[in-house]
């Protein structure tokens, strides 16, 4: 099984810890759809990472396909319940930390453009998603141990990645001091040998 993702995506990022948690074997292939004379589009028809490519040669792609494959593949260390309102609570979650990478991302890839070309509508227009994100993320955590209450699960992992990114790429945006138990299940992650070994790094 061979994982292909980068450093710095913080989807790689969630496959590679639920890889980890899953204490599943698998070679680690760094590229990335951004450097010259990358193969992620000849492996990808989409051009994104992270790619998992089987052992039969299987090519799966996008994240959340990719961990609810590998959630299966093992039944140790489950990372996402059984079909019932509590799945759909982690799938909920699963989209919020995807969808504040999503606009994070979209951010970063903007003020790479020329100045001239950047659009400050967009860029706000995202920032406001991550915001609100955030202040939703809070909310629904409030004084919970995990993010669905008293066990981990792939929602914290999503989460994670979501706030480790956001630390990394965007430092100005305050969500520690604004949002104190966010802060809190972060730094408790970040205990875990999955997330620490991960942390994003250029």
């Amino acid at each position: 099984m061979k994982l292909i993702g980068s450093l710095t995506s913080p989807y790689a990022r969630k496959a590679r810890v639920v890889l980890a948690e899953k204490k599943i074997e698998y070679d680690f292939e760094l590229d990335s759809p951004w450097t010259p004379d990358n193969k992620v589009a000849q492996i990808n028809p989409l051009g994104k990472i992270p790619v998992l490519v089987l052992d039969d040669d299987t090519v799966l792609f996008d994240s959340r396909v990719i961990v609810e494959y590998l959630d299966n593949v093992t039944p140790n260390n489950k990372l996402m319940p059984a079909p019932n309102r509590e799945r759909t609570e982690v799938k909920r979650w699963e989209a919020l930390g995807d969808g504040v990478c999503d606009a994070a991302v979209l951010i970063f890839l903007e003020r790479k453009r020329p100045a001239k070309q950047q659009s400050a509508d967009w860029i706000a227009r995202q920032e406001t998603k991550i915001v609100r994100s955030l202040e939703f993320m809070s909310e629904q955590l409030g004084e919970n141990t995990w993010c669905i209450g008293t066990h981990f699960s792939l929602a914290d992992i999503t989460t994670g990645c979501a706030l480790g990114y956001l630390a990394f790429r965007f430092p100005e945006i305050d969500w520690r001091e604004n949002h104190p138990n966010l802060a809190r299940i972060h730094d408790k992650l970040m205990l875990r040998p999955t997330f620490a070994e991960t942390a994003p790094q250029d």
